[in-house]
């Protein structure tokens, strides 16, 4: 099914309102307990004090596994607790960062960027690497059946396309850019199938009925078999972001603690799992990163007029 821009922007709105509370909210008095953090210490919480909220983007099945030894490690270093909150979607998320629900959080740079247009508070300061020396970042890839007879990105007009969400970056933002750049409009000259999800994604384009191409990060590829590229494109690396009205003395202890730590450290801190094969593929260290960044994403959003980039 076909749909416009302002179509889009409804549904996206739509979603953040009503997933972000269902998947970012906390007890019931978590307005009161936020309110009653600042007073108490000079800083607003999320939930409490005595706990970080870590929010993170549902990229893959496997996420919260992915971010569990990092998660245990903030702990470590803050000893605070760290509650995990995976949001329902990616609206989700934005919203949760808006509201104030998420001390520390793992966007993609195109959520991190909606994020700001809507208001959330919050400064980005490290972005992941998966080896020693790479610039933060990793792939999109444009996919299709290994049997397709699709072999360029312009065959994939007419066709049923999956993308992850309407505010991923390499799933949505930068394939809406090599689309156009191919003649090829993402709201008009293809039907949308939006997965969710990396790895759901690739899944459906290898099955190849209800997507016939699609596009998905490079570890979600590279994963699911069936599969061959098309073509690839670099994505500027997902920022971790920390939320400005927490207290400043935890403010730092947060960014010096993680900004540059590789996962030698980590396992050296004795975390759990941090010596695990799944972890290890999608974990190298913590790379210094600024907004100015992402102005890559703010650049792509002149050129594609993604309707998620203003959407709030």
């Amino acid at each position: 099914m076909k749909f416009s821009a302002r179509a889009a922007l409804s549904l996206l709105t739509a979603a953040a309102l009503l997933a972000g509370t269902a998947a970012c909210g906390s007890d019931d008095d978590s307005s009161t307990s936020a309110d009653s953090s600042a007073a108490a210490t000079g800083g607003k919480f999320a939930k409490d004090p005595g706990t970080l909220v870590f929010g993170v983007v549902p990229d893959t099945a496997s996420t919260q596994q992915n971010y569990q030894p990092l998660q245990d490690y903030i702990a470590k270093i803050t000893g605070l607790k760290v509650e995990y909150r995976e949001s329902s979607d990616y609206a989700a998320l934005i919203e949760a960062a808006v509201s104030g629900k998420v001390d520390i959080a793992s966007f993609s740079g195109f959520t991190y960027v909606t994020a700001k247009n809507n208001g959330a508070k919050i400064t980005p300061f490290a972005s992941i690497i998966t080896k020693q020396g790479q610039e933060p970042g990793y792939y999109s890839e444009a996919i299709a059946p290994a049997n397709s007879p699709i072999n360029k990105i312009e065959d994939f007009k007419g066709k049923k396309v999956c993308f992850v969400s309407q505010t991923s970056t390499s799933g949505y933002l930068y394939p809406s850019y090599n689309l156009l750049k191919a003649g090829i409009d993402p709201t008009k000259d293809v039907t949308p199938v939006f997965a969710g999800k990396h790895d759901a994604s690739a899944l459906k384009v290898s099955q190849g009925s209800e997507c016939e191409a699609g596009f998905a990060e490079d570890v979600a590829v590279e994963a699911q078999k069936g599969l061959k590229t098309i073509a690839k494109t670099f994505v500027i690396g997902a920022p971790m972001t920390i939320a400005d009205g927490l207290p400043a003395d935890l403010k730092q202890k947060v960014v010096a603690g993680l900004q540059n730590v590789t996962i030698d450290q980590i396992k050296s801190a004795g975390i759990p799992n941090a010596d695990s094969d799944n972890f290890k593929k999608t974990f190298y260290a913590l790379a210094p990163v600024d907004d100015a960044k992402y102005d890559i994403i703010r650049d792509l959003c002149k050129q594609t007029k993604a309707a998620a980039c203003n959407a709030g």
